[in-house]
């Protein structure tokens, strides 16, 4: 899986977040890295839906407050992280339903 990147639109910013840009897309991304390496780490079987809730969770709580209210990532790119997630556990491990 390649590393997630956060890249903000440009033409959906004001100009103080346009100015504040490369910045805040190194915050956001290093958030989301430590949340999908965490996530990855304790993986545990869990479906796609809740694996993209967890890493929007872990990403948040790793930001300011101000900064994670105003986080809205792409739920398509997110939930590819996810799957990207799910799909690369080893599961050996875990329990099997009968």
């Amino acid at each position: 899986m390649a590393e997630p990147q956060v890249t903000l639109d440009p033409n959906s910013l004001n100009p103080v977040e346009d100015k504040l840009r490369g910045p805040l897309e190194e915050q956001l991304t290093s958030a989301l890295r430590a949340a999908t390496e965490k996530t990855k780490q304790t993986y545990a079987g869990e479906s796609v839906e809740t694996v993209t809730e967890t890493l929007l969770t872990r990403t948040k709580s790793a930001l300011h407050h101000d900064i994670a209210d105003g986080f809205h990532p792409d739920p398509a790119q997110l939930r590819q992280v996810a799957e990207s997630i799910v799909a690369g556990a080893d599961t050996r491990d875990l329990p099997r339903p009968r």
